[in-house]
């Protein structure tokens, strides 16, 4: 009879490396590779988050400085983190160590500059097959490796493809998409264009949409079995086909002084919000056999968002809308659930676990306030600590159970795992 012995043994050793690998990604969490995290809609998939923050906050983990001036979030991957800076001699991007907040390497983004009267770069770097994308304030782009900063390849939005800087500096985030990066030059040769990742060479440009590129990052989506890019300018929201930049439909909209907020694509619907008063809007795009229209299905002035960001979540939009306060509002209708103006000024919104996460940008208050449809029913705040003379800009980020924020040349790391 032959011994079943050593297949035994073989499938728990099996079992056993199964369950430790589990045990391992769910104690890593996600990584956070762009903006806006995996989906770039603003919402962490992890669980086993702190419910209630006990007073003063989460527990500080690490503190880390010398990132230099700047308004950029960070990725997080593996055990990097990637982020933006300034100093008097130039712009650059930076790895720091997850677990200790060290420097790993800097490398040369661009020259130092203040479009606006504001230091540094604006954009969150992305990260994918080992490279790491950043852009500067004044339109440079590079290609670096992950593991020791070694330039790839460089671009500049301006000389390379046409663009014309704002008046507050270049700020979108890249989107990373397969074998390319989609960036916004805007401009007559295209609002639109595709690089080879690996390469930077440019495989098409949306001749049929010039609009002048402003603040919004674009995203990816598949409408009609399409997937497109779509993205916000001052002038309309856009989609473009992925594979050739063609213009599948154009809704115009026009906005004020600066459009920001990230496009939000759910079940063929568009939506897309601005401040200095103009409010936001839902757009349902129609296609059929590869010929699309973009119908409006409200116009109002319930989220006039300026620069923190929405998140759909269910049904709902949340966000922060000017003049009103911290917003729930209806996807489908435009209309307000709850409107909370005194608990908490303006700022970012982050989705974790059932929760948000709001940063205001005038003292950089942290809290907690749950996702409900019914309310604001906050959960603990803190004030961040080595708080600079600057705005709280930078959007919060999880990863693997760690709240990140940045301020300017400070990066704070705080533990918010349930124990």
């Amino acid at each position: 009879m032959r011994s079943t012995q050593r297949p035994v043994s073989k499938c728990l050793l099996v079992l056993a490396l199964w369950i430790v690998a589990v045990h391992a990604s769910e104690s890593r969490g996600e990584d956070w590779p762009q903006w806006r995290g995996p989906g770039r809609d603003g919402i962490c998939a992890e669980t086993g988050l702190l419910k209630q923050w006990p007073s003063g906050g989460p527990r500080l983990v690490w503190k880390a400085n010398g990132l230099g001036t700047g308004f950029a979030t960070v990725s997080v991957v593996g055990d990097h983190i990637f982020t933006t800076g300034q100093s008097s001699e130039s712009s650059s991007v930076v790895a720091i160590n997850v677990g200790t907040g060290k420097l790993i390497w800097s490398a040369k983004l661009g020259r130092s500059s203040s479009p606006g009267g504001y230091s540094g770069p604006r954009s969150e770097p992305g990260v994918v097959d080992g490279s790491v994308y950043a852009l500067g304030q004044s339109g440079e782009l590079i290609s670096v490796d992950i593991a020791t900063g070694n330039e790839k390849w460089r671009k500049e939005y301006v000389k390379d493809f046409g663009g014309t800087e704002p008046q507050w500096g270049f700020s979108e985030a890249p989107l990373l998409d397969g074998d390319k990066i989609i960036i916004t030059p805007g401009g007559r040769d295209g609002t639109l264009a595709a690089l080879d990742r690996k390469t930077g060479a440019v495989l098409w440009r949306s001749k049929s949409w010039t609009d002048l590129a402003h603040y919004s990052s674009p995203i990816v989506a598949e409408i009609g079995g399409v997937r497109q890019y779509i993205q916000l300018t001052a002038e309309s929201v856009a989609g473009v086909g992925a594979a050739d930049g063609r213009l599948l439909w154009r809704a115009p909209r026009r906005g004020q002084t600066a459009v920001i907020p990230t496009p939000i694509c759910h079940d063929g619907s568009v939506y897309v919000t601005s401040g200095y008063g103009v409010g936001c809007n839902l757009f349902k795009i129609a296609g059929n056999e590869g010929k699309f229209s973009a119908s409006q299905v409200y116009a109002n002035k319930v989220m006039v968002n300026h620069h923190g960001g929405v998140i759909h979540v269910g049904d709902f939009v949340y966000g922060y809308s000017d003049g009103k306060g911290w917003t729930c509002q209806d996807f489908k209708s435009g209309e307000p659930r709850w409107q909370e103006k005194d608990k908490l000024g303006k700022g970012a919104i982050l989705y974790a676990d059932g929760n948000f996460y709001l940063r205001e940008q005038d003292k950089g208050t942290v809290a907690l306030i749950e996702a409900d449809p019914k309310g604001y029913k906050e959960h603990g705040r803190f004030e961040q600590p080595s708080r600079s003379s600057e705005q709280a800009w930078p959007h919060l980020v999880i990863s693997a159970g760690r709240l990140y924020l940045r301020d300017q040349d400070v990066l704070l790391c705080y533990d918010i795992k349930e124990r």
